[in-house]
């Protein structure tokens, strides 16, 4: 009796198994190949669905989104914005910019998925042998690229959800944000470059549990 199942592709089977790490059971380059561009393209997109979570970037610590200058070693102007922070005076705009990327993480479905589709994974054993080497990887070969395609849409997000209004009004009531010269360019640079280091570490997550469990939404 077959093992498998009559419409099971035998490649996804191989491509699968050479991701979760089995590297000596697959000869062909091609099928592992396979195996971590579809277990990549799927903890992409279900990073991402977490991500986009309402809360998801501000409750989580490790990578909730903060103005570059609190808690970055600013001299007297991190020490007073370091108070700010911890007074209140700036959450609810810090808040505004962990939406943000919420909101641009959920769209952005397409840019990851056309990276991932556009690399060529050279060194499969090396890659293999990492927990979340697929994910290194992409970020490796394809992070310029991605910063560039998420930056508009933290920046339409971030006008959405009034945060550029918000920076305005902190710049003009506040000498010490006057002081520290974030402008609307700055803001969209920042949040995305946070921004794009919680999806990669999700993503990183994502990676290391479908290799635990490579048939996981496979049938």
């Amino acid at each position: 009796m077959n093992a498998f199942p009559n419409r099971l592709d035998r490649r996804i089977f191989l491509g699968s198994i050479a991701a979760a790490g089995a590297a000596l059971v697959i000869p062909a380059p091609a099928h592992a190949q396979l195996g971590l561009s579809s277990i990549l393209g799927k903890a992409s997109d279900s990073a991402l669905d977490k991500l986009a979570q309402p809360g998801a970037f501000y409750d989580d610590k490790d990578i909730r989104i903060g103005l570059p200058f609190i808690g970055k070693g600013g001299g007297l102007l991190g020490s007073i914005m370091g108070g700010a922070s911890r007074l209140g005076l700036v959450d609810p705009f810090i808040r505004t910019l962990n939406s943000a990327a919420g909101t641009a993480a959920g769209e952005a479905k397409p840019i990851f998925r056309d990276a991932i589709d556009d690399i060529s994974f050279d060194d499969v054993p090396g890659i293999i042998r990492e927990g979340d080497g697929a994910t290194q990887y992409l970020r490796s070969s394809s992070n310029d690229r991605l910063h560039g395609k998420l930056e508009p849409l933290v920046d339409t997000a971030l006008g959405d959800l009034g945060a550029h209004g918000q920076l305005e009004k902190l710049n003009g009531k506040h000498s010490w944000m006057r002081a520290a010269g974030l402008d609307r360019a700055g803001l969209n640079k920042t949040v995305t470059d946070q921004g794009l280091d919680g999806i990669f570490t999700y993503i990183g997550r994502e990676e290391r549990g479908f290799r635990k469990n490579p048939f996981r939404n496979l049938f």
